[in-house]
């Protein structure tokens, strides 16, 4: 445009802003998942943990409207507003939201709530779900987004509503009727029970004696050993001395006796299959000696991601909550040339071993296994911590001897004669050692046998009678529990842990030498239950249930009818105990001194973590004192102090002095009422692979503790 003096003006540029795109909002349950899954995704997603569930029922009411369908009444958890808060402003910002919780029954609620409190449609294709954190899988999982399933989010609500009634229905009912405190579950209920009825069986066991004699042959130079079979031919039990002394009478230790059968075969024994949640649990209690609620956090942990240096954040192992041992052909692949790379094609197995499909199990994700083969145990050992290295050592090994060739053991049985009288001999050899190379649960000992034929002598040149007796059942390991849990198909593999856990805060059970032993409160609670709740008690009925809620999972019924059929009766139950059922009263034990403060006679009463000294005028005087076990040898440190037994935070034994805190005195190792000889410091009781040994713990000194 020309300007007054003819010259003309260029127009003035708009000024132009970049404008952001938006990006994908994607929500997982827990910060250190976010942060893996962020590096995958790029920097077109956000990442944000909820924090686990976001609304649950009320704590303080019932939260389920029994005459309205059952109906759940959801709230925001108490602590959550913020989190709230934040994942509405972000998804308002978000070009898509992404709901990518864990890919099981609780993962799926989770998502649904998410949709609920964020404004989703649970019918849009926003839920996400892989199987185990790998860049590979979880930008795979992003291409296939799906909606809310509502079976599965149907399951957990009838599990929580199911689990919700039958608590806040009973547990009202022990309080009243016996204490405080107390509380009641479907799950927990038979565990209780089953620890108890074990119990029982313990203290109504009635030894029976048996006897046993072991001898040792030999054919030449040639030594082996063997045991009493039977009389003329037919396997014989030896009850008394008396049997064993005729047996004894009819061999002469001058003659030989004659080989009359050798029996060659060549056994092969199967890999183990890849873990399931409850496999692993078992295999880490009895292994490596983790409790249940370790083994699900360090899994947890490998499973959200670790730091492998280059690589970056990782899922090391797929997800661990899964009661499949089905196993992906991309993973079968994998392990398939690793192993013929790494031990040759003897070793890797054509056709790997299939377990069959327990009968309730869901299979939705395939078993518990490394994400990566290639990632072995010793790669990663300056990444893990210790217990992480355990864990991930044995997920790793049972994989790869799940896809192995079993071992090959040639076994030999020898049966010797003399007057009639039966001796059984028993070798086998390692042939080929297949699976037990990278995963030896039970190492084999070679026990060989000299090379005998049928009509062969051999000398009897020891001969020793051994009288023993019938022991009782043992009680419970965490391990053993989880397996006739299992075995019943009473809960399922979120549940075990938990379970295990709400039964020992309660104080209904105690673990003593890593073994259950039921408390007098847990068998005043078993009792009441069994009495006025049966069905409660009953696996085969619990068992239903959790099958019924398999079938909610997969459409076949609906959540509110399969509540109904179960609340119905029990509510009739409920009302029925809270008329006819008596009061129960612990009584206060007397303690046998008095209260050093008011005179009074102190008792022993049963608290929230076991038993306690009390006053007696309690509530008027709250003198209170815990309880000691003296073992009768006095403080080396301050030589005044009676040394105690105490337990530390996390329920490990120690020694300390009774002076604490004036004498600070503590030792790991039980304290004996001696000095060492050699240095004068005070010598302690240690378990050694020689059995409990008495040791100096300055120098080498030690001794067999005599029995």
């Amino acid at each position: 445009m020309p300007t007054k003096d003819g010259s003309t003006k260029a127009k003035p540029k708009k000024k132009t802003t970049r404008r952001t795109p938006k990006k994908s909002l994607v929500i997982v349950e827990s910060p250190s998942k976010a942060k893996t899954i962020e590096k995958y995704l790029g920097n077109r997603y956000k990442v944000m943990a909820s924090l686990g569930h976001i609304r649950d029922l009320p704590k303080s009411k019932m939260g389920i409207d029994v005459e309205n369908n059952y109906e759940p009444h959801y709230i925001s958890i108490r602590g959550k507003g913020d989190v709230i808060k934040e994942l509405r402003k972000e998804a308002k910002k978000a070009d898509h939201v992404y709901l990518a919780a864990d890919p099981d029954r609780e993962g799926e609620a989770i998502a649904w709530h998410l949709s609920y409190l964020l404004g989703l449609d649970p019918k849009d294709k926003n839920r996400v779900v892989f199987n185990e954190i790998t860049k590979d899988a979880v930008k795979n999982a992003f291409k296939t987004p799906r909606a809310i399933d509502m079976n599965l989010v149907d399951a957990q609500q009838a599990r929580r509503a199911l689990d919700r009634l039958v608590g806040y229905s009973i547990s009202p009912l022990l309080w009243s009727k016996i204490k405080k405190g107390l509380s009641a579950g479907r799950v927990q209920s038979i565990a209780l029970n089953l620890i108890i009825k074990r119990e029982k069986e313990i203290r109504n066991f009635k030894p029976e004696e048996y006897w046993t004699i072991d001898a040792k042959f030999k054919k030449g130079r040639s030594k082996f050993e063997g045991s009493f079979y039977g009389i003329d031919g037919k396997k014989t039990a030896l009850q008394n001395n008396d049997a064993v002394k005729s047996v004894m009478e009819r061999i002469d230790t001058k003659k030989p006796f004659t080989v009359v059968n050798v029996e060659k075969k060549e056994r092969k024994r199967q890999p183990p299959l890849p873990f399931t949640t409850s496999t692993m649990q078992q295999v880490a209690n009895n292994n490596l000696k983790f409790r249940t609620q370790k083994t699900m956090m360090v899994a947890q942990q490998l499973y959200e991601g670790i730091n492998i240096g280059r690589s970056g954040t990782v899922g090391l192992i797929t997800y661990m909550r899964t009661d499949s041992t089905r196993i992906s052909e991309v993973a079968k692949h994998e392990a398939s040339e690793f192993i013929h790379s790494e031990y040759g094609e003897n070793y890797a197995a054509i056709k790997p071993r299939q377990g069959k499909l327990a009968e309730g199990a869901q299979d939705a994700h395939e078993a518990i296994r490394p994400s990566s083969v290639l990632r072995t145990p010793k790669s990663l050992e300056k990444y893990l911590d210790k217990d992480q290295m355990k864990l991930y050592s044995l997920i790793w090994s049972r994989f790869v001897a799940s896809q192995m060739t079993p071992a090959v053991i040639d076994t030999m049985r020898v049966d010797l004669e003399q007057n009639g009288v039966s001796y059984r001999s028993t070798g086998s050899k390692l042939k080929f050692d297949g699976f037990t190379k990278v995963y030896a649960d039970s190492k084999h000992k070679d026990n060989m046998l000299p090379d005998l034929e049928n009509g062969d002598e051999v000398i009897m040149s020891k001969n020793q009678p051994n009288q023993h007796f019938t022991l009782p059942p043992a009680r419970f390991t965490e391990a053993a529990l989880i397996k006739t849990l299992e075995e019943n198909g009473v809960g399922r593999p979120s549940t075990y842990a938990p379970t295990l856990n709400t039964i020992q805060k309660r104080y209904y059970v105690k673990l003593a030498a890593r073994k259950f032993e039921p408390t007098e409160l847990g068998e005043i609670v078993d009792n009441m239950i069994g009495k006025c709740f049966p069905d409660i008690l009953n696996v085969k009925f619990t068992a239903k249930l959790e099958d019924q809620l398999d079938e909610i999972e997969e459409g076949k019924q609906e959540w509110v009818k399969v509540v109904d059929e179960f609340y119905k009766p029990f509510s009739t139950e409920v009302k029925t105990a809270e008329e006819k059922m008596a009061k129960v009263k612990i009584k206060d034990e007397p303690a046998g001194f008095d209260c050093e403060i008011c005179g009074a006679p102190m008792v022993i009463k049963m608290g929230r973590f076991g038993k306690f000294y009390a006053c007696s005028r309690f509530p008027d005087c709250r003198n209170t004192k815990a309880i000691v076990k003296q073992i009768g040898v006095k403080c080396p440190q301050c030589k005044r102090g009676e040394i105690i037994e105490r337990k530390s935070k996390k329920n490990r034994l120690f020694y300390g002095c009774n002076r604490y805190p004036e004498c600070d005195f503590i030792s790991w190792d039980k304290p004996i009422a001696r000095d060492c000889p050699k240095c004068g410091h005070f010598l302690i009781e240690k378990k050694t692979k020689q059995g409990m040994q008495v040791k100096c713990p300055n120098n080498d000194y030690e001794e067999a503790i005599q029995k």
